[in-house]
């Protein structure tokens, strides 16, 4: 253990002080430096700092050496301190490190509230268990703390001591600013309060002025030279409009590459791409395909495991991997194309050259991206290196004639790559700097290409394109293309008889009819006859009026005294007949009905 760590060690828990020699870390880090004497000595903080810099430690060793340090020990169902992670990934990543330390602690023991499981496992887990130290996302914390009925956390947090707001930034982006405020008029103002996060925006700022007393401001970010890791190389290649995929698999392969993440823009386009690219990849390559987005739910953990323990994989993401994640041995970063905003470029890279490791990032650029690699080193300090794309336009090709013939065999295939087009070019069309990156610049021809798509889809952003870079197929009849899984297929030819028949689809809601068309002429003439009944009422009107002719009345006029009376005789002969006070003979005849 360096002398860093041993002059800290004075003031910190000797059990503490154990689980940080069982790591044995050389050196402490800039932000654990600046953050941790903070914290133990009661102040609230809020540290910025590059991505990988050891944020994670920084707040859970002075985290375990506040309740340690507790007059009391925490009783089962006190909760002392709470971690708030942006998402589930990050909270398991952080549970896992605490697991760590606490082997170290004894007294203190923890628990997880994240999406996935259900709301009641973690109910009856925390009754079991108890959690003296809570890790969880802002959605479940939110649900379990406004249940009056089966769970009485909000007592529970009365011992609150410590709070952390994990990748805050992060946490306002996905737009959990309301769920915080909710969860903050639910804990105690007498606590201490950590704010960690890669960026600092007036977001982030306006949070901390709500959330922290006095703050103390900590910045290791070092803005003077880069926003990135020192060890971190960044690469882009501009390729050709067509040829994404054909130079990022020639790259992949020239480079011989072990552990990567692969990021793309959308859901759709993970599961169109980790469908395929294990049939494009080469044999010899020999590297698995593992696909992870935000809509998979609870198939996420196992995944992300799995890539874990993988010496040699190829993870096709969302930017739902992008922030906080600790992955070993990552090797590259990939990014099909710039992500949404110009932060979240720092963050992908940010998954490899972690902890003072080397590591590789590299984007893929289209021919009228240029503009973005001044851009990016301006707004976030990155330099890029330009790599030459050694992808022939034959391989090009070659990958786009695979790709069709893989979507003829399944028209499962066919519609997610659909899909995913139409997918990526709508994220595309809601990036942050839209001035650089347009749409309307956008090669949606070649683009269609690189998917592979067999016929270009119908979409608002298609018309009145020059779409000419599209290699169309000639005399190729879409509705032929059939489903590998033969219960679809059979539902499918089924539908397509009754198209053929009826000339709707069955299934579709069938849209409003067009009315039929008709003569100029026609149109107006009718125009000119409901112009000229107007006319005439109005005229009729008029001469009413001068004529003080009073109009006639449109009330119904009253019901007489009369009808009144003989419609309670009726009712009271009715309530008679129910009673069986009188006989169905009598009724009728005295209502006149014999």
């Amino acid at each position: 253990m360096s002398k860093v760590w041993g002059d800290l060690g004075v003031k910190l828990h000797k059990e503490i002080q154990d689980g940080i020699k069982s790591f044995n870390f050389p050196a402490m880090t800039p932000v654990q430096a600046a953050t941790i004497p903070q914290l133990i000595n009661k102040k609230d903080v809020a540290a910025e700092a590059v991505t990988g810099s050891g944020k994670t430690l920084a707040f859970l060793i002075p985290l375990l050496d506040i309740l340690k340090k507790r007059e009391q020990k925490l009783k089962k169902y006190e909760v002392g301190a709470v971690v708030i992670s942006p998402t589930r990934e990050l909270a398991l990543q952080t549970k896992q490190v605490l697991s760590q330390l606490l082997k170290y602690v004894s007294d203190i023991n923890h628990i997880l509230f994240v999406g996935g499981n259900s709301v009641e496992e973690d109910i009856k887990n925390f009754k079991v268990n108890g959690g003296n130290i809570v890790i969880c996302t802002p959605g479940r914390l939110e649900d379990l703390l406004t249940r009056k009925n089966d769970l009485n956390l909000t007592n529970s947090v009365k011992s609150l001591e410590i709070l952390i707001l994990d990748e805050a930034d992060r946490l306002l982006d996905l737009g959990f600013q309301k769920c915080l405020d909710t969860i903050l008029s639910y804990l105690p103002r007498q606590r201490r309060t950590g704010l960690f996060s890669a960026t600092q925006t007036k977001a982030v700022e306006d949070l901390i002025r709500a959330g922290l007393r006095n703050p103390v401001i900590v910045s290791v970010s070092a803005k003077a030279t880069q926003s990135t890791p020192l060890l971190l190389e960044n690469y882009y290649i501009a390729t050709k409009n067509n040829g994404k995929l054909g130079t990022l698999i020639s790259f992949i392969q020239a480079k011989d590459v072990q552990k990567a993440m692969l990021f793309l823009p959308t859901c759709a386009c993970v599961d169109y791409w980790s469908t395929v690219f294990p049939q494009l990849l080469p044999k010899e390559l020999n590297l698995p395909v593992i696909a992870i987005h935000g809509k998979m739910k609870e198939k996420r953990k196992k995944i992300l495991e799995s890539f874990r323990k993988s010496d040699k994989a190829l993870l096709i993401c969302t930017d739902v991997m992008a922030r906080g994640i600790d992955i070993p041995e990552v090797d590259w970063v990939l990014q099909w194309d710039p992500p949404a905003s110009a932060s979240a470029f720092v963050h992908r890279v940010g998954r490899t050259a972690r902890q003072g490791h080397e590591g590789s990032s590299l984007i893929l650029l289209l021919e009228n991206e240029d503009a973005y690699v001044p851009f990016i080193e301006t707004n976030q300090r990155v330099r890029l290196i330009q790599v030459e794309d050694t992808a022939t336009i034959d391989e090009i090709n070659s990958y786009t004639d695979k790709l069709r013939f893989i979507q003829k065999r399944d028209r499962a295939v066919m519609e997610k790559a659909t899909k995913a087009y139409v997918s990526h070019v709508r994220a595309y069309s809601k990036h942050e700097c839209n001035i650089l990156l347009k749409v309307k610049d956008l090669p949606l021809g070649a683009m269609a290409a690189t998917y592979g798509l067999l016929q270009l889809p119908k979409m608002p952003e298609l018309k009145n394109r020059d779409l000419s870079d599209f290699p169309a197929l000639t005399d190729f009849d879409v509705t032929r293309v059939p489903y590998k899984d033969k219960l679809r297929e059979t539902i499918r030819k089924q539908k397509l008889e009754e198209y053929k028949v009826t000339g709707a689809w069955p299934g579709h809601k069938a849209k409003f009819i067009k009315k039929p068309t008709e003569p100029w002429s026609k149109t107006k003439q009718t125009k000119e006859e409901r112009k000229e009944k107007r006319k005439k009422r109005k005229a009729l009107k008029k001469a009413k009026l001068a004529s003080n002719e009073a109009p006639k009345s449109k009330k119904r006029k009253g019901i007489s005294d009369e009808d009144l009376e003989e419609l309670k005789k009726d009712v009271a002969l009715l309530k008679k007949f129910k009673k069986k006070k009188i006989s169905e003979e009598e009724f009728e005849k005295q209502m006149g009905l014999t």
